[in-house]
């Protein structure tokens, strides 16, 4: 039989024990000295030259690595199985046997199996070829468990616009189109406007040991609405019974006729808070305050006030703030202009000028048509902002902050340090517990005191499992949320002026003098300008 790998074989010469060192062939591996360590060990074996150990595992020829005293041990060929740290996979080694010694049998197979209580998923058929043809020192794959099949998360399809990547016409000029949004979603008396399809649960799994994998939990979802819809006898169909306005708002389905303010929102009107859509056909003045959980359209101007919706905000014309103005939608924000104003949108913002304004999205800020321009005030956004103009010619301080918060990037970094301490302990454990497990098959005696130590090794093994799970799972998610956000970037398609700062994550810039059609873009951990 040819072995590719580096093995061992033991020899018996006058009752003394020999290692007989095989080195690799080419493409094969070296010999790991650990491998040969815990061999011995499991055999009773401490006290050998490991210098001399080192020097044969590292030699090209064969080697002969003296012992000790043969101890009365048969010496027939051995298997050793590995169980990954989920029960999921158990893969498996032979070990040669002396002259003389036996060749490993099904039923020697059979009984490391029993010992590491692997009852499920063992491949027979590769099993039966080892048994005929088999390397040394070489890892099988013996067996592996089936995981749970991934079911369906209930889904509710809307037949209405729920995208909030909707955005405004764009004239040939490059100029926004604020008298033709066309963005809420009209409805007709009696249409379907949402369905439910429901969940389809996973199928369990199995472990090695047997032990049942539940399948994750499939997400079920029911449907919400509110006036002016009914719905159908199995519950799974939504219809509306009104011509209207139909938005989605929190995963609830509103249907109905926009609020019209004919004039302005002034002492005439007061405050107003409405279930639906608001549409204000003057200005919004001063101090007056717009809750509506759908959309708000304004056809003038609105001026130091606050509105909040749960949809979009439309301005037609924009905001003059005067520093208390302020603009918050769960959704996209557009608007002929901002100044004076905070701005805090769930979706995009789209304007054609930002002055000294705080200004906040959760996409992207688009500065597009009319002069295109951001001055002064603060922008921050998770992934893109865009202008013509950032900055002026007299310096006034305009800062942009794109990508990651710098505190996940520390969360991520200490949740690497937790995993790596965890991963550390196990693998201290795990050698051990294999060592004592080798021990009371071959029926050495353990006492009691060694069976409790024993005994609390596992639990604190168990104990570091389900520890690294939460770990693993929230390093997962952060590293996806990076991914997202190392294509964050600042676009100027004129011109950016000196004294404007960009910041992305932990990085941070201040422009030195005048650049034209370029960006900004992270890269080789750094914030670098590349033309456009």
């Amino acid at each position: 039989m040819d072995n590719r790998n580096s093995y061992f074989k033991p020899v018996i010469e006058n009752d003394d024990l020999y290692l007989e060192i095989i080195p690799a062939m080419e493409g094969g591996k070296n010999l790991d000295t650990k491998e040969v360590i815990s061999y011995l060990g499991n055999q009773g074996y401490f006290d050998f030259d490991m210098r001399e150990l080192n020097r044969a595992a590292a030699s090209t020829e064969v080697e002969r690595l003296y012992v000790g005293k043969r101890m009365g041990r048969v010496f027939d060929e051995v298997i050793e199985l590995s169980l990954s740290l989920d029960n999921m996979l158990v893969r498996c080694k032979f070990y040669p046997a002396a002259d003389g010694g036996k060749a490993i049998t099904r039923e020697a197979v059979q009984n490391a199996l029993d010992h590491e209580k692997i009852v499920y998923g063992v491949d027979e058929a590769m099993i039966q070829r080892l048994l005929k043809n088999r390397e040394y020192c070489t890892e099988y794959l013996i067996g592996k468990g089936t995981p749970p099949t991934i079911g369906k998360d209930a889904k509710i399809e809307y037949y209405f616009s729920t995208r909030k990547s909707l955005k405004p016409k764009h004239n040939e000029d490059g100029s926004v189109n604020y008298h033709d949004l066309n963005i809420i979603s009209k409805v007709e008396k009696d249409q379907l406007i949402a369905r439910l399809i429901p969940a389809v649960p996973g199928e369990p799994g199995r472990d090695l040991l047997g032990g049942e994998l539940k399948p994750k939990e499939v997400h079920n979802v029911k449907l919400s609405y509110a006036n002016n819809i009914r719905i159908s006898e199995n519950g799974t169909e939504l219809y509306s019974e009104v011509t209207g306005h139909a938005s989605l708002v929190q995963g609830k389905v509103f249907v109905s006729g926009v609020y019209e303010v004919p004039a302005d929102v002034d002492n005439s009107i007061g405050d107003i808070n409405y279930p639906g859509n608001v549409s204000v056909k003057g200005n919004v003045k001063s101090g007056f305050i717009i809750h509506a959980n759908g959309d708000i359209i304004v056809e003038g101007v609105v001026e130091g006030a606050q509105l909040y919706a749960g949809g979009q905000i439309i301005l037609k014309r924009g905001i003059h703030g005067m520093g208390k103005g302020l603009l918050s939608a769960k959704s996209n924000i557009v608007s002929k202009f901002l100044e004076g104003a905070t701005v805090k949108s769930g979706g995009y913002i789209e304007t054609e000028s930002i002055i000294q304004s705080n200004v906040s999205a959760n996409s992207e800020v688009i500065v597009s048509g009319g002069k295109g321009l951001i001055r002064g005030g603060q922008v921050r956004v998770s992934n893109k902002v865009s202008a013509r103009v950032i900055g002026s010619t007299m310096g006034i301080a305009t800062h942009i902050e794109v990508g990651v918060e710098p505190k996940k990037l520390e969360r991520f970094s200490e949740l690497q340090q937790e995993a790596k301490e965890i991963g550390k302990k196990i693998e201290a454990i795990r050698p051990i517990l294999v060592n004592y497990s080798e021990k009371l098959k071959a029926g050495v005696a353990i006492a009691p005191e060694k069976m409790h130590y024993l005994k609390t090794q596992a639990i604190a093994l168990k104990t570091l499992q389900k520890q690294f799970a939460p770990v693993n799972e929230e390093i997962n998610r952060l590293r996806m949320e990076f991914i997202e956000a190392g294509r964050a970037k600042v676009e100027v398609q004129d011109v950016i002026y000196p004294g404007v700062t960009i910041k992305m994550s932990e990085l941070s810039l201040t422009t030195k003098r005048e650049r034209k059609y370029c960006q900004f873009i992270k890269a080789d951990g750094e914030i670098k300008v590349t033309n456009l």
